[in-house]
């Protein structure tokens, strides 16, 4: 997309390249490349920066091998194009990375890719996004960071033996990163429960945290085929912050997370993974449980999720606990705008194929903007 650029002398009056757009996305995954995509077809110069050296880098390098999507492929497209798997398919992690590859080379999209933002502030009516020795500047900034922050660790982890081997599930790709000896996974939601199945077969398995209930079906079976519809519909429509329903549910997504989707309580069982209670410290280099139960265990894999990390903008829009202030994706400050986040709008913002209600939306408000401009 067509683009200016001038000379800019810094501080130390040197002279560093500016590049001009209308629009910079932050973040090349299924956020920004979706209203990437809405951004073409309005024909404004825009740009996606993006930190992986390669589009769908998150999905390569913070996933075990074995995921696979919670919904079937049919829900999973961008827009514009679906994804090219059998319709009641459920995609890998893989998969879906080379999806999203795919999907930029398809539809020509400005990627850069190894860009890691180091500020964005505004200057005036303009933004002004750094990244190294880079500088761009736009009148609109999409933040499209999306659902993979900074990994949660509690502070205690440092207390634990040097001898127990301990990673974030992010860091988690398959059971041959173990040492022989027991395992506790610490968080009991979708990732605690999924990597239990897959360890439990090599390893006694202990999988500690709040019991988060579970959804009542079986989503790859013949009956979820009749319901999947009907439970898309209310997850997109009706879970949503303009729902007295959604206002309700909400803060309850936000802090305790999602039901157990793919694994039941008694798989696990019947895999032979122990629930226990939430680990709450160290002792003598060991994991304590909240009962007070100390596990001796080699293994410690924490599936206690991410924690956004915005210190980076140096924008006035954030409010407690340091969570943008936005209306759907757009933000309190004129030009800025969030996609990605988890529950931004409806339950299923933060998809694969959910968010491109909120791209096309946050796309149709630049366009308002400009033409008011």
């Amino acid at each position: 997309m067509a683009t200016r650029e001038r000379e800019r002398s810094t501080r130390d009056g040197t002279q560093t390249s500016v590049e001009h757009f209308d629009t910079i996305v932050i973040g090349g995954g299924q956020a920004g490349l979706s209203v990437g995509y809405y951004l073409k077809k309005q024909g404004r110069p825009f740009v996606i920066l993006d930190a992986n050296d390669r589009i769908g880098g998150s999905w390569r390098t913070r996933t075990w091998t074995s995921l696979r999507l919670f919904t079937p492929a049919r829900y999973d497209g961008l827009p514009g194009w679906g994804f090219p798997a059998a319709g009641w398919s459920y995609p890998t992690a893989r998969e879906t990375a080379d999806y999203l590859e795919a999907y930029a080379a398809r539809f020509d999209l400005p990627v850069r890719t190894g860009m890691t933002v180091d500020r964005l502030t505004k200057e005036g009516e303009r933004y002004a996004v750094l990244c190294g020795e880079h500088r761009f500047e736009a009148e609109h900034v999409v933040v499209a960071t999306g659902f993979y922050g900074t990994p949660v660790v509690p502070d205690f982890a440092k207390e634990l033996d040097p001898r127990i081997v301990q990673m974030h599930s992010s860091a988690y790709r398959d059971p041959s990163q173990l040492q022989p000896g027991g395992v506790l996974l610490v968080g009991a939601g979708n990732s605690g429960a999924d990597i239990g199945m897959e360890v439990s077969r090599t390893h006694q398995t202990w999988l500690s945290g709040r019991d988060k209930g579970q959804i009542p079906l079986r989503i790859e079976t013949r009956k979820a085929r009749l319901a999947l519809p009907l439970l898309w519909f209310v997850a997109s429509h009706i879970l949503t912050v303009k729902t007295p329903i959604g206002r309700k549910v909400r803060p309850h997504v936000l802090s305790e997370g999602a039901p157990l989707i793919r694994v039941k309580s008694e798989d696990l069982q019947a895999a032979g993974v122990e629930r226990v209670p939430k680990t709450v410290g160290v002792r003598d280099g060991l994991p304590v449980l909240e009962d007070g139960r100390v596990l001796d265990v080699a293994n410690v894999i924490w599936c206690t999720g991410f924690r956004q990390n915005f210190g980076w903008i140096d924008v006035p829009v954030f409010g407690e606990p340091n969570e943008p202030v936005h209306q759907r994706g757009v933000a309190s400050e004129p030009g800025l705008y969030f996609l990605g986040l988890d529950f931004l709008y409806s339950f299923v913002s933060e998809n694969v194929g959910g968010v491109r209600r909120d791209a096309r939306h946050v796309a149709r408000d630049i366009a308002s903007r400009a033409r008011t401009a």
